[in-house]
């Protein structure tokens, strides 16, 4: 039976509570949670703020994982999005924008679909970064919910949907456990507390599965680096591939 880490990170385009940019001090938060799969929020490509660097590339480049990105805020030739990286072999099935509400929109959001061939079993990994309002991410978890992501005849279990949902209200988080995918805390407990990384408040930031994987631990690392590293912890599940299932 296969193993399988999953990590959620937001990693604040590599600026940390100090003030200091560092893509290597982000890929060395992650190389010490050993993950075989990687969901990245808030990442820059060719900006002037974080020095022209195509930051996926460089960090899938630093941890030897592949990459796929996909941009939220095109201006120029700046970009701003989110993206996988993966160990294992993936290629994309889809990416694109999810709905926002008319008028009222403070930034684009997005998702990447991808396959993950994990020991020879596909793994289905749907990664996203939610809006900030809560009508919005009614909108955008409907979307997500519906036929042309996590409810598609192509994305069969075993499916993992990860992310900045920012979604921190227990009711609110409920509308993705039962329908495509469950909640973790169903099997080890309450989501951790991810945010502000020097004091986390609330759990933002989630891992959720299918049947087809057995959830064994879920974890977000409090050392003092990590705490530094962004203004968001990351979020590790760690899981069994059912290969009969």
């Amino acid at each position: 039976m296969a193993s399988l880490r999953v990590m959620t990170y937001n990693v604040h385009h590599g600026v940390g509570l100090d003030g200091r940019l560092s893509l290597e001090r982000i890929a060395a938060v992650i190389a010490a949670q050993d993950p075989d799969i990687v969901a990245l929020q808030e990442l820059d490509v060719a900006r002037r703020r974080t020095g022209r660097v195509d930051q996926p590339a460089r960090l899938a480049e630093l941890l030897r994982m592949q990459h796929h990105f996909h941009p939220t805020v095109e201006v120029a030739r700046e970009q701003y999005g989110t993206a996988v990286l993966s160990r294992w072999p993936m290629h994309k099935i889809r990416s694109g924008l999810l709905p926002t509400l008319h008028g009222r929109r403070l930034e684009n959001r997005a998702a990447i679909w991808v396959v993950v061939e994990v020991d020879g079993h596909p793994v289905q990994v749907v990664s996203t970064h939610l809006g900030l309002l809560r009508a919005e991410r009614r909108l955008q978890a409907e979307a997500l919910l519906g036929p042309d992501w996590l409810s598609h005849p192509d994305c069969a279990a075993p499916r993992l949907l990860c992310g900045d949902l920012n979604m921190h209200a227990h009711g609110e988080i409920r509308c993705f456990n039962g329908v495509c995918v469950r909640a973790p805390w169903e099997v080890v407990g309450p989501p951790p507390r991810t945010f502000p990384s020097l004091l986390p408040l609330v759990a933002v930031d989630h891992i959720f599965f299918s049947e087809g994987l057995r959830l064994r631990a879920v974890h977000s690392p409090r050392d003092l680096g990590t705490r530094i590293a962004s203004d968001h912890l990351p979020v590790i599940a760690s899981f069994e591939l059912d290969a009969a299932a």
